[in-house]
């Protein structure tokens, strides 16, 4: 059984930081891929970055946010700088099950996800 539990989120203003962190049960977590993604309010979800043996990112954040792992205690990282009011949205980790690394389809378990929201 997969349990995946996000923590970090809250309100910030513009141009300040958060780092999310994900907490994973599971087992074989360091050879899993990890990708975090988040959803607006009327909007779909949406890719924000993955790790495996690379490192993926959407256009929207690269440069902004950093996604990190650390094996010995299953945890998953997003470390978001320079955060802007369109980064409002719930952020969710997820554990990937194959296929491609940007396609919400391709991830199998789910956290309940962390709201994030940036004031202007």
């Amino acid at each position: 059984q997969v349990q995946l539990v996000e923590s970090g989120g809250g309100l910030v203003q513009a141009g300040e930081s958060l780092r999310l962190s994900c907490a994973a049960s599971m087992r074989a977590f360091s050879g899993a891929a990890m990708g975090w993604f988040r959803q607006a309010p009327g909007r779909e979800r949406e890719f924000v970055a993955t790790i495996s043996w690379v490192t993926i990112y959407s256009d929207s954040v690269k440069g902004r946010f950093t996604i990190s792992r650390d094996n010995a205690k299953n945890t998953v990282y997003l470390q978001m700088n320079a955060l802007k009011p369109e980064d409002t949205a719930v952020y969710y980790c997820a554990s990937h099950a194959g296929g491609s690394f940007t396609s919400a389809h391709s991830y199998n378990h789910w956290g309940q996800g962390t709201q994030v929201t940036v004031s202007s």
